[in-house]
């Protein structure tokens, strides 16, 4: 078990870094001519061509189970609705990996209809749910002397991701889908950022206290 809980950390700064390069080069080498900026995430996923996106997707949700399971491990103080809503956003995410959005503009049978609703309800879930919990954790952060070095950078973008929230549903409803894809890149990159604080500040408390017991081992 003690293992598994050292592993936690290491997964999810993982994950998050080949995600992040994964839409890097989903951006740089696509073999579409689409415009990634008038498609969703999901929809430019179904046509990018390279699967980048998807390797991306799946990498942040198996990052974000590995950060939820890390942060319990090592009893970070979010509380119960935090933890939740965290769960619900790696959830989301996965649901995101492996149900995919169909192909924009396609004729599309019952099966593609149902698969692009599950992924749009998904991404809307994902989208409410990480801000939300930012919000939330960020008094609590405070307020704990291992935490308190990043409650400041999870305030910040808390408010960043809400910013991104409002412009993804102002785009999404009455925008007409203008730059929908400029919107949720936006979005998820701030929401991306936020686990990354959280992820890394989890390595760097678990490095601390391999290093105390292994001082506290030779003093013994």
């Amino acid at each position: 078990m003690l293992a598994l809980r050292r592993l936690y950390p290491l997964v999810a700064c993982a994950g998050i870094a080949v995600a992040v390069g994964s839409m890097v080069v989903g951006q740089v080498v696509a073999t579409t001519h689409s415009d990634p900026f008038a498609l969703t995430i999901g929809e430019y996923a179904a046509v990018e061509g390279n699967g980048t996106t998807e390797l991306a997707m799946i990498s942040l949700a198996v990052a974000s189970l590995a950060l939820v399971a890390g942060l319990r491990a090592a009893r970070a103080p979010l509380g119960t609705a935090v933890e939740r809503l965290l769960a619900v956003w790696s959830g989301a995410l996965t649901v995101m990996a492996f149900v995919p959005a169909g192909v924009p503009g396609s004729a599309g049978a019952l099966d593609d209809w149902m698969r692009d609703q599950v992924h749009g309800y998904a991404s809307a879930v994902a989208f409410v749910a990480l801000p939300v919990a930012g919000a939330l954790m960020v008094t609590r952060l405070g307020e704990d002397e291992r935490w308190k070095a990043v409650a400041r950078p999870v305030e910040w973008l808390a408010l960043a991701c809400g910013f991104g929230l409002v412009a993804v549903t102002y785009v999404a409803l009455p925008g007409d889908r203008v730059f929908i894809g400029l919107a949720e890149w936006v979005l998820l990159a701030a929401e991306i950022a936020l686990v990354a604080v959280l992820a890394v500040r989890l390595a760097h408390l678990s490095r601390a206290g391999r290093t105390a017991r292994a001082s506290q081992a030779a003093l013994g």
